[in-house]
């Protein structure tokens, strides 16, 4: 913790080999983040270099070192969308690609399911199932992640689980 805060303090001053350094640390997270929102290694890496950029070229912003990861997840999380708004196209589920994430296990079909579940959540009820079941965040690293009060994000959580809970009770997310 000491050195990424001394890290982020040299990013902060221009020092670019300190921003590689804090970026590489991240990287993998950061592109599990963009690829839960894309669907495609294509676009995951667009949001990666368009999140490399924006952090850069914004890191003199973060007032507090020591929420970087938060810091730098938020502006994938928020280049993620501001992609999937600019090709205004709908996102299909790739299963080629699902070794790329670490949460998959070797059932394919279930996380089909998953996905297919996850795409009924709007953008903000997505992203704290997101955090709080790939990233195991408590609820207030949510809250600071997304800029939201504790209360909200809790709702949002347990609006989230219901509406999951729901759907997941529809013939066609499972098989019987």
């Amino acid at each position: 913790m000491i050195q990424i805060r001394k890290l982020v303090i040299k990013a902060q001053s221009g020092d670019v080999e300190s921003f590689l350094e804090l970026f590489q640390l991240y990287k993998h997270q950061l592109y599990r983040v963009a690829f839960v929102y894309t669907k495609n290694k294509e676009d995951s890496l667009d949001v990666i270099q368009e999140t490399a950029y924006c952090a850069f070229k914004n890191i003199s912003t973060l007032k507090k070192p020591k929420f970087f990861k938060t810091w730098i997840i938020r502006i994938t999380i928020n280049c993620a969308l501001n992609i999937l708004k600019s090709k205004k196209h709908t996102v299909h589920y790739e299963t080629n690609h699902l070794e790329n994430l670490s949460y998959v296990n070797e059932d394919v079909p279930l996380n089909i399911s998953i996905e297919q579940l996850l795409s009924t959540l709007n953008h903000k009820e997505k992203t704290v199932i997101i955090l709080k079941f790939y990233f195991d965040y408590t609820f207030k690293q949510i809250s600071e992640t997304m800029e939201l009060p504790s209360g909200s994000v809790k709702s949002l959580y347990y609006r989230s689980l219901e509406k999951l809970r729901n759907n997941a009770e529809r013939k066609d997310y499972y098989e019987k």
